[in-house]
């Protein structure tokens, strides 16, 4: 945001200067506090906030945040080190830090660290002042206790967000906003538009309310017995349940207003950055023949835009490297081309205009990274969206591609990029739209071992992972931006939970990891010991993949947040066991068949035949988002996937035959 002189008109927002608002004072803890060992209000916690308050007053050119905490475990020792919002070098100053930490038996140490003595972050046209500093002496039983204040220059304008639910339970928070504009000054966003009206989006607990003193002009809100931030498996973006305030200027009366005038800038900025120009024309015209149908040239046209440069897998070039090369900034679609370069949503708009001169009827969209967050509609903003993808009508079909996605599949969206709402346009104008779920066909995961079984227990052999959909499309984006070591090194990693305990598991290469239309395999050697020995019995895990799988919402008896999975799955595991001489199969895992109506299946089976056993595991999860409600049906499900996944193989050693 960009704030510019403005001779004859005042804003409606502009208010007489407060005094300035004086910092939270140090507090005598109290005789309860020094002996506290546990929370009532926080049953088990390693910590609470005492005290937080936040205050942004821009018209005295100041922020603060003052924190009291006390530390009830060892965990909770991690407080003691404090990150707050980077500010910008050269333009804010920190003018004052002071913290102690207070013993249980009174003692105090007080911080000795001084503004100058934050680490610094410093790239070579950039710096940013990370702020940076550790409490001293602190111990389990303390009260750590710290202000901070920040100055910016007169002209910077501050708009706060305030996460007002933190990871541990917060007994007393106070925030406040004073926001001032100097006479003469308005601001204007990116687009050139004058911000005419100050709102902010909150969402919070039943009873709290942001109140605005007109006469001072001061926002603020306090509040008391604030929850910790849910610690759930698989929970939604927080932005869709976490407490917070956002502050933002914005010229719209209503909501309404905003997002029809947000959509008439995307559309007229979106059709001129797409213009086929004569220039993309003739590109196609090299791409594509007259005889290839639209789905032919819709292909062709996405596998020549995936060979481009795209700088969010790979390196964004700096200012003097441009320079050298001449190359101008990106403007519109055609600059893409000739660049043979862009991020990912420059390539995606290129295709746009690219599908455009070939004559297919295609739409962008731009909508939110789900990774990130969910479309909040009563945010006016549209920083909410992060990403452009297109859909394509082939045969009177809507096709949604994802070509800034690297190594994105023909006719797939990234997860990220499924049920995510944003900007799209149609026939019919701009709407705000969702994009649509995958379902478990779109993502295989397959896990196929031959594994040789000795008399001890010993196990050797190879597993093929055999990926398509998200799964794939994770392994060969990594692969683009990390070398071979560190790929192996997180493959290693994420296969521990999948291996049995006592077999090591060594990725060794991939195959098809540059050929993003077909299947990703992952081959890996096992070795180690599985066998336990009773007797003349011989016990081995049923499930090899399972035998200590965590499996998730078991231990969780009940819900409060939603459940997001990312996507929709299958898993397919096949194992064949080749048996020791001498040895039979007592028992194997029975055959089993667990649904939970239009959500899951697991099924398992076995067959042995000539010395080898071969299990068989299939689970579908055909759901992403549940509501917290589903989640009875849904632990109930999967309580029985981990007893089912827990069944034995049982070998037998035959007896040595007597002589004659």
């Amino acid at each position: 945001m960009r704030i510019h002189p403005f001779l004859r008109n005042v804003l409606p927002l502009l208010a007489i200067a407060s005094p300035a608002l004086l910092l939270a004072q140090f507090q005598q803890p109290t005789p309860e506090e020094l002996k506290m060992t546990d929370d009532p209000k926080a049953p088990g916690a390693s910590a609470v906030y005492l005290n937080r308050e936040e205050i942004t007053d821009v018209a005295n050119h100041f922020k603060s945040n003052y924190q009291r905490i006390k530390v009830l475990k060892e965990k909770g020792k991690e407080l003691a080190t404090i990150r707050t919002s980077s500010v910008v070098h050269g333009v804010d100053t920190v003018t004052d830090i002071e913290g102690r930490t207070i013993h249980a038996d009174g003692t105090i140490i007080p911080l000795t660290v001084k503004p100058d003595d934050l680490m610094d972050f410093k790239a070579k046209n950039y710096q940013v002042d990370a702020i940076v500093f550790t409490l001293p002496g602190v111990e389990v039983g303390s009260i750590i206790e710290y202000r901070l204040k920040i100055h910016s220059p007169d002209y910077r304008i501050n708009e706060p967000v305030w996460d007002i639910q933190q990871a541990y339970f917060v007994h007393q928070a106070h925030y406040s906003f004073h926001p001032y504009i100097e006479p003469g000054y308005h601001i204007i966003n990116s687009q050139g538009q004058t911000m005419t009206r100050l709102m902010y989006a909150a969402r919070l607990g039943a009873d709290a309310k942001v109140i605005h003193d007109e006469k001072k002009d001061i926002y603020s809100l306090d509040l008391t017995d604030i929850p910790a931030i849910p610690d759930e498996d698989w929970m939604p973006p927080l932005n869709t349940f976490k407490w917070r305030v956002e502050f933002y200027y914005t010229n719209a009366v209503t909501g309404a207003d905003f997002w029809q005038d947000a959509q008439k800038y995307w559309s007229n900025w979106i059709q001129n950055f797409t213009n086929p120009t004569k220039e993309l024309k003739n590109t196609v015209a090299g791409l594509v023949a007259s005889g290839d149908t639209d789905e032919q040239k819709a292909m062709k046209i996405y596998a020549a835009v995936q060979k481009l440069d795209n700088t969010d897998f790979s390196r964004k070039k700096s200012y003097v490297e441009r320079k050298k090369e001449k190359l101008k900034d990106i403007h519109k679609a055609e600059d893409v081309w000739k660049q043979q370069s862009g991020s990912a949503n420059d390539i995606a708009l290129l295709y746009v205009a690219l599908a455009r001169a070939a004559g297919l009827k295609v739409w962008p969209a731009f909508v939110v990274d789900r990774d990130r967050a969910l479309f909040d509609i009563n945010f006016l903003s549209d920083s909410q969206f992060d990403n452009d993808i297109v859909i394509v009508n082939l045969s009177g079909k809507e096709v949604y591609l994802d070509p800034g996605q690297k190594m994105c599949p023909f006719g797939k969206l990234h997860w990220k990029h499924t049920f995510a709402a944003g900007f799209r346009l149609s026939d019919q104008g701009v709407t705000i739209a969702t994009t649509p779920l995958g379902t478990y066909k779109d993502a295989v995961a397959q896990r196929i071992a031959e594994l040789e079984i000795d008399e001890q227990g010993n196990v050797k052999g190879v597993v093929r992972f055999i990926m398509t959909g998200p799964d794939a499309l994770h392994w060969r984006q990594l692969a683009l931006q990390n070398d071979q070591e560190e790929v192996k090194k997180q493959f290693n990693e994420s296969m521990q939970n999948e291996i049995p305990e006592g077999v090591l598991a060594d990725f060794d290469h991939f195959l098809g990891l540059e050929e993003y239309e077909t299947n990703l395999i992952g081959i890996v050697q096992v070795r180690g010991n599985i066998g336990a020995a009773t007797g003349k019995y011989f016990f081995l895990p049923g499930l090899f993949f399972q035998s200590r799988a965590a499996h998730p919402f078991v231990a969780q008896d009940k819900r409060s947040t939603p459940i997001d999975v990312h996507y929709a799955r299958m898993e397919q595991d096949e194992v064949v066991y080749h048996l020791p001489p001498g040895f039979t199969v007592e028992s194997a895992p029975q055959p089993t068949t667990l649904s939970w109506p239009n959500h899951a299946l697991l099924k398992i089976a076995s067959a042995t035949k000539d010395g080898q056993i071969t299990v068989a595991r299939a689970f579908a999860r055909n759901f992403t988002v549940l509501d917290p409600k589903d989640y009875n049906d849904l632990h109930d499900f999967y309580l029985k996937v981990a007893a089912a996944d827990q069944q034995q193989l049982v070998l037998t050693r035959a007896s040595a035959a007597k002589g004659n």
